[in-house]
């Protein structure tokens, strides 16, 4: 049975009571955005019984009532947990909640033709980054390296293999997201000898969202995972691994943002250890 999630944001918004003070709104959809639901709350009377009661009156109103509660705010997920651990809901901190970012970059639009905007210049899909640190030494593999797999191989083959950890999003595999067969999906394979299994279940915690090569000095590949954490899994200075990494970042462009992280004890094509379908 598909379980139902709902998409939730808590947020100071730049709206204010009659009084001048701030107000907060929390917004719900689903994912088909067949459903919606929005309240506002003085900053003063914000609290978990508030979040808790907004949660029921959308619920009390919902077609189909959530099992899980997906959010990208850090901010956010104290007060939502509460509530949501009161009435037996799953809170999934995630990256991946595109429907209710586009409703909010609609909501930008909306906040000035209001009465009560307050004037400021809030942008609610801005988070704060922290810099990215180094993956500890001891989890770190033996070699990595760019590369890309033909759609259709990675669909039908690379997927297929008994990997015991993975987040492969059935909604972006190549060929259900309308890429051809031929096209190559770009990745970075690492591997990690006999740290594999203790890497990758590492990386299964950190929750992995996209890799980013950053030009610096020294250039770096950057894990993007969790809410905003940032890891540097490798700096580079070689010309040879630099042109892989533009030619990386370009295939990202040109599929949808798609690319892959593959880790394996090592290049014999016999075993792999986790395997995560990514997307900027």
């Amino acid at each position: 049975m598909t379980q139902t999630v709902w998409e939730v944001d808590l947020h100071r918004a730049p709206l204010q009571t009659p009084e001048g003070k701030p107000l907060w709104e929390m917004l719900i959809c689903d994912r088909p955005f067949d459903f919606t639901y929005g309240a506002t709350v003085p900053q003063a009377e914000l609290n978990g019984d508030w979040v808790k009661a907004e949660l029921q009156k959308a619920i009390a109103k919902a077609p189909n009532p959530p099992q899980i509660l997906a959010l990208f705010r850090p901010a956010a997920l104290s007060l939502i947990t509460l509530a949501a651990a009161a009435m037996h809901l799953q809170v999934t901190p995630t990256r991946q909640t595109r429907t209710l970012q586009q409703w909010l970059a609609q909501r930008a639009r909306w906040y000035p033709t209001q009465a009560n905007f307050s004037g400021e210049a809030i942008d609610l899909l801005a988070l704060e980054r922290p810099a990215p640190v180094p993956v500890p030494e001891n989890l770190w593999g033996e070699q990595w390296q760019f590369a890309a797999i033909a759609a259709k191989d990675f669909q039908e083959r690379l997927c297929q293999e008994p990997i015991p950890i993975r987040a492969v999003p059935e909604a972006w595999l190549p060929l259900q997201a309308g890429l051809a067969s031929t096209d190559l999906i770009p990745g970075v394979i690492i591997d990690g000898g006999r740290r594999a299994m203790v890497l990758a279940q590492w990386l299964a915690i950190q929750q992995p969202a996209s890799l980013n090569y950053i030009a610096g000095e020294p250039d770096g590949l950057i894990l993007e995972a969790g809410l905003v954490d940032r890891w540097v899994l490798a700096t580079v200075e070689d010309a040879e691994v630099q042109q892989a990494a533009h030619i990386f970042g370009h295939r990202k462009q040109e599929h949808q943002g798609l690319h892959f992280l593959l880790v394996r004890p090592d290049n014999s094509g016999m075993t792999y250890t986790g395997l995560w379908l990514l997307r900027d």
